[in-house]
């Protein structure tokens, strides 16, 4: 009957400026998407130059680059006899734009600039493209002379179009554009537009996956039709991990879904579907396009069909439910999977991890281990990729790793770091966790570094600095902390370049950090400390899902040395110990608590919030609590020292992005780092207001400073 076709999208690992291997990945996903009868592949946003190439993008190389591997392409036999669908960078008119390229048998059939670009968070699309703006609006594209060489044709359509098979109507879209309020999908399936398509680059976000999903769903429910979703994979190069999910939809049901975290570099997601389920939920809701302004899509004609003739007993996909990872779940599978992206792309040879016996540096330690569970289930599941990737990463080419813990030792050494002011619970809570997961572990005692740097202080200035609890100022105990956390850093890289060396064997080792997103934001760190490392896997995390992460991986994975990690106060061990026991803890410090800090991070940004519009937020939020003075104290508090301390954030560890209230520099939170740190106006609003509830409680909701 011709009226079933078999669509393919896919989850790519591609590698910004990696144009050979982006290719060969292109080319995997082709051949498995024609191997499973599919007449039209989908990929990723921007997959042939890799969408995180940021400044390079300004680079002519890039365009000649991306133009070649589409030659390649074009000519190779596997592109023959399906829709082809890649994403690149093309410069119109000396503009540049963010491409999808459809091509069939060697001939380009148009060319789709993106329309609506994505320019908030981690994304500055703007800052590279120019969104195309010309609604409904179709010029001529003129090849490059090595395209023309390979089609035969000299220009091709380039503009907002559509493409019209003898069976169907396929649409556009390129990720933000579904999350756009006027979503091009609108107006295309109002005009008959049967199939659309999303090729993304969608970074993950702890919590995020439901709204991508919902979405998807909700522009086939109200008015049908069949939508295919492509994203990236891994990390291309950047503090982001775009986490797959590759799915097909058809009128608000899912039928196929990709994995969110996987070591797949390719991944290719096939759904069969019946065009008449489409044309039969639309014959009932929609209506004739009434609009006098309306404009049709514009079509682009192939002569070729996604359908065959005889599909009576072709079976059709069928509804599913999607399956949601926990926030634990997906802390133990994103950032394991972009260590493990960064570990086989750097060249490095594994990990060190200065291992505290807290809950931070634990987290990290969990997140590698479970990284080598992941590599040992990918080897075993027949993953030929990764286990050469794992082979040249151990320097061993006949190694097959089958016990993550043995894996672990092998690629991950922890070392804790230990001074005068170090109690012995965390010291044998490090060793117990290393010796669960399988690291190989170090005990370091830092005493004599520390000593001689204080030493060389005294010969210069005559004088010894005190900690507080021996009469010292608060300038002398804050420095002789400072100088133990930066020893620590030293040492840790000291021991990261030689480590292997010392052992007879090749290469480097990675630092890792460990700081987590409530003490970047607070600037509860020591400049320069072991905070300072070549990658952080927790910086985007909060103190509260850490350990909620923890006490998953205590009771899946059987490390029970967590449980006590989890029982002890958060501390950082850099005053002296009162009876043997730890006498400061980071709560105290910072006068508040994680969970605390939770919120007001998300309220800063997310919510948009400064110190007054935060205080008139909490007053509510805590009521039960904290008295309006109380909160009051809280917010100036917190901006006090995040003013203080954000200039800590110019040089913080590159840390996986997993938090919307990240206070990342780099380019998701741009603020100023040299503050007015009395906040006078802004704090004197909120005494005025402190002032007034004071006079007319209870609160009211429509009171005014």
């Amino acid at each position: 009957m011709g009226r079933k076709v078999t669509v393919a999208t896919c989850s790519l690992n591609q590698w910004a400026l990696d144009f050979e291997g982006n290719c060969e990945r292109i080319l995997r996903s082709i051949e498995e998407a024609k191997a499973h009868g599919a007449k039209y592949r989908l990929g990723p946003e921007l997959e042939i130059c890799g969408y995180g190439c940021a400044d390079h993008f300004y680079e002519s190389d890039t365009l000649l680059h991306s133009f070649q591997v589409l030659r390649n392409l074009l000519e190779s036999p596997v592109t023959q006899d399906i829709i082809c669908d890649v994403g690149m960078p093309i410069m119109h008119h000396n503009v540049r734009y963010n491409c999808r390229v459809l091509f069939l048998n060697r001939k380009i059939l148009l060319i789709r600039p993106k329309m609506m670009m994505a320019n908030h968070g981690n994304y500055r699309e703007v800052r590279w493209f120019s969104p195309w703006n010309k609604l409904r609006q179709v010029e001529e594209y003129f090849l490059p002379r090595m395209i023309q060489e390979v089609t035969g044709q000299d220009t091709v359509p380039f503009g907002d179009c559509v493409l019209s098979t003898k069976d169907t109507c396929i649409g556009t879209e390129i990720c933000a554009e579904l999350w756009n309020p006027d979503s091009p999908h609108i107006q295309m399936g109002r005009d008959g537009v049967e199939i659309f398509t999303n090729s993304s680059a969608s970074h993950h976000e702890l919590r995020k996956a439901g709204q991508r999903v919902n979405l998807i769903k909700s522009a086939t429910t109200k008015s049908g039709g069949i939508y295919l979703y492509a994203n990236q994979r891994g990390c291309d190069g950047d503090r982001v991990y775009y986490d797959g999910c590759a799915m097909v939809a058809i009128n608000g049901d899912v039928v196929a879904q990709g994995a969110q975290f996987s070591l797949d570099d390719v991944e290719v997601i096939t759904a069969t579907l019946d065009l008449e389920d489409v044309r039969s939920y639309r014959g009932e809701l929609c209506q004739p396009q009434l609009e006098s302004e309306f404009k049709p899509c514009h079509r682009v004609k192939v002569d070729f069909s996604l359908s065959g003739c005889d599909d009576v007993y072709l079976p059709t996909h069928q509804p599913i439910e999607w399956h949601f990872h926990t926030p634990e779940e997906e802390i133990s599978l994103g950032p394991a999977c972009w260590l493990w992206d960064y570990l086989r792309r750097s060249g490095q040879a594994g990990f060190l991890l200065p291992l505290s016996g807290g809950v931070d540096s634990s987290s990290t330690a969990c997140i590698v281990h479970c990284m080598c569970v992941l590599l040992c289930r990918a080897v075993e599941g027949g993953n030929s990729r990764v286990l050469e990737d794992v082979r040249r990463v151990v320097g061993d080419e006949s190694y097959h790793p089958q016990d993550p813990k043995e894996l672990c030792a092998r690629v991950f050494t922890t070392c804790y770091m230990a001074s005068e002011n170090s109690s012995e619970d965390t010291r044998n809570r490090a060793r117990d966790l290393a010796n669960q997961i399988g690291s190989t572990h170090m005990n370091i005692n830092i005493d004599v570094a520390v000593k001689g740097i204080l030493g060389i202080f005294s010969a210069v200035s005559g004088r010894w600095p005190q900690f507080r609890a021996s009469g010292g100022s608060r300038r002398e105990n804050l420095a002789l902390q400072n100088v133990q956390a930066r020893v620590r850093m030293v040492l840790a890289y000291l021991f990261a370049q030689l480590s292997l060396w010392a052992r007879g064997r090749p290469g480097g080792l990675l630092v890792l950090g460990s700081a987590n997103v409530d003490e970047s934001l607070t600037g509860y760190f020591t400049k320069y400390d072991c905070s300072s490392a070549d990658i952080n896997p927790i910086g985007g995390i909060s103190k509260t899902d850490l350990k909620c992460f923890l006490l998953h991986c205590a009771e899946q994975l059987q490390l029970t040395a967590l449980r006590s990690i989890l029982a002890a106060p958060p501390t950082a061990e850099l005053e002296p110990l009162t009876d043997g026991r730890v006498s400061q803890t980071d709560e105290a410090d910072m006068g508040m608590t994680y969970s605390e800090l939770s919120v007001i991070g998300r309220l800063r940004k997310i919510s948009k919030c400064g110190p007054f519009s935060m205080f008139c937020k909490l007053i509510h939020t805590w009521k039960d609590a904290l008295s309006p003075s109380e909160v009051a104290q809280k917010v100036k508090r917190f901006f006090r020292m995040y003013s203080v301390n954000r200039h800590k954030m110019t040089t913080v560890t590159p840390s996986y992005h997993a938090e919307s209230y990240s206070p990342d520099d780099n380019r998701f939170d741009l603020r100023p780092f040299l503050y007015n740190a009395s906040w006078s106006w802004q704090f004197r609003c909120i005494d005025d207001q402190v002032s007034i509830i004071a006079g007319h409680a209870p609160i009211h909701a429509n009171f005014k400073p």
